[in-house]
């Protein structure tokens, strides 16, 4: 403790009808890195936000380097030494890169453009991001977005560094590079808290995990001293053998159920033509690198971009699916990859959210019932287990694997014959992730068809009785029984299956 940088103690913080933390202690020692981890919902969150000053705790203290501090804001915050790295950008697109790395600065004076761009192109240089300082943002791709919001954090010389989530827009490269500037941080003595539900990415780089659940401290650890199993175990509460035996294959009765969707030749404005077939209570997926056109397949199914060609069969029947709509009234739900733009509408509350389709399919003019939708709401909130204060709380103030929930919600009370689940699970803690697992096999024994796509293939295998290996935007495999496993799936997407 005699490198203690910064100590919270007794954290609590309330909201209606909703103990967020509870007596919770959090410490970060200078040059370490040090993992926080729970499940959404667990109170990572709210413990970061105390610590920026984007809310104010009800009780405890907080000292940074043994000066207890009050924190009032994120600027007061960024006055000592605390920066921080959110998931979602939190950058100006419309300016350029270096404006968006000093802007802010000066007591909010416009930046000196010739001095701040020299400097930002040597903070992109030193970092190895690919961009200039004079580009516009938003002509930068997700992932270097995300890197400048790091450079800007990085860049303001911060005693305490946080990185909500930073690689969920990274590839393997950009990931690399990312920790090996944690690294170099931390060999500056920067102490490093770093929030991500990559667990593989927490054993790579972090000294110690603090490990939260429902609001309350479960313990500090060393990182060799925490088994994964055991970490995974200590965030939901329970033992995880079920894990590996959460499918029980019968891929030879599926084959023999009747074909409940199939595609000839279908396209769109962004799929190549494939061919497709779903059997009536099968888990099937696509799989890929990013790129390889998995969402832009089954967008095309959909309905989601415009289709261009190919012919469709439902239980037997042509069918002509140019629109969502169309999809919709043929029995198949989707869940979009990207939650935020596609799925939630984050002002309209839980329960206004999980009506949307059921309305839509009913049509505008047959609006239903507010007793009716508070009943809905209120079964699959139970159902489903979504942790919200109460029915008519704004879905975007739910933790990311509830309104998860709250998408599934809204397919689930349409009742599909046919469900498409894109990246269901991404930005999800392991509890939820288990339970949507559970929950698709359950859905499939009683008899809906569900397509489902991961970037984790594991999470494929465990769920899935038959994958389709796409490439470049075609397929160039599919998988099934004793083929079911990572590696054919590797073989497959490099080009050496048979």
């Amino acid at each position: 403790m005699e490198n203690c940088l910064l100590k919270m103690r007794h954290i609590e913080k309330r909201f209606p009808g909703v103990l967020a933390l509870n007596n919770v202690d959090f410490t970060l020692r200078k040059g370490e890195i040090h993992a926080l981890m729970g499940e959404n919902g667990a109170g990572k969150s709210t413990l970061i936000k105390i610590l920026t000053g984007v809310y104010q705790m009800d009780a405890g203290e907080i000292t940074v380097e043994d000066t207890a501090v009050s924190i009032r804001s994120p600027q007061d915050a960024q006055n000592k030494g605390i920066s921080t790295v959110y998931q979602e950008i939190t950058l100006c697109p419309n300016l350029t890169v270096a404006e968006n790395m000093f802007i802010g600065r000066e007591g909010g004076n416009w930046v000196r453009h010739t001095e701040d761009e020299k400097r930002a192109d040597e903070i992109l240089k030193l970092l190895g991001i690919p961009a200039r300082s004079t580009q516009q943002l938003g002509s930068c791709s997700l992932a270097v977005q995300q890197m400048v919001a790091i450079a800007r954090a990085v860049d303001q010389n911060c005693k305490v560094l946080i990185l909500d989530e930073p690689t969920s827009s990274l590839d393997d490269k950009e990931v690399k590079m990312l920790f090996d500037l944690m690294r170099d941080l931390k060999s500056k003595g920067v102490g490093i808290i770093f929030v991500t539900h990559f667990l593989e990415q927490v054993y790579e780089v972090s000294d110690r995990i603090t490990v939260l659940r429902n609001g309350e401290l479960v313990g500090e650890y060393l990182v060799e001293d925490l088994p994964q199993v055991e970490l995974v175990s200590k965030m939901i509460g329970k033992e995880l053998d079920e894990l590996s035996t959460l499918k029980e294959s019968d891929e030879e009765d599926i084959s023999k159920k009747e074909v409940l969707y199939e595609a000839k030749s279908l396209s769109s404005s962004e799929a190549e033509p494939f061919d497709f077939t779903i059997h009536k209570g099968e888990v099937n997926g696509f799989t890929g690198l990013l790129g390889s056109g998995r969402s832009e397949s089954v967008r095309a199914i959909f309905g989601a971009d415009k289709v261009t060609g190919g012919n469709v069969t439902i239980k037997g029947k042509n069918a002509k699916i140019t629109r969502p709509i169309d999809a919709m009234k043929h029995g198949i739900g989707y869940l979009s990859e990207d939650r935020k733009r596609d799925g939630i509408i984050a002002e309209l509350s839980v329960r206004e959210n999980i009506m949307l389709a059921l309305q839509v399919m009913n049509g505008f003019f047959k609006p239903i019932s507010r007793s009716e939708s508070e009943a809905f709401a209120d079964e699959y909130i139970k159902v489903l287990n979504i942790k919200t204060a109460s029915r008519e709380t704004p879905v975007g103030s739910l933790s990311g694997g509830n309104q998860q929930k709250v998408i599934l919600a809204r397919w689930l009370l349409t009742h599909p014959d046919y469900l498409i689940l894109d990246e269901p699970t991404r930005g999800i803690d392991v509890g939820t992730k288990l339970e949507i697992q559970k929950l698709v096999l359950k859905l499939a024994e009683e008899g809906v068809s569900v397509t489902f796509i991961s970037s984790e293939v594991e999470e494929m295998l465990r769920t899935c009785s038959r994958l389709i290996v796409m490439r470049d935007r075609h397929i160039v495999g599919e998988l099934t029984g004793k083929d079911l496993n990572q590696a054919q799936v590797m073989k497959t997407i490099a080009g050496g299956e048979a």
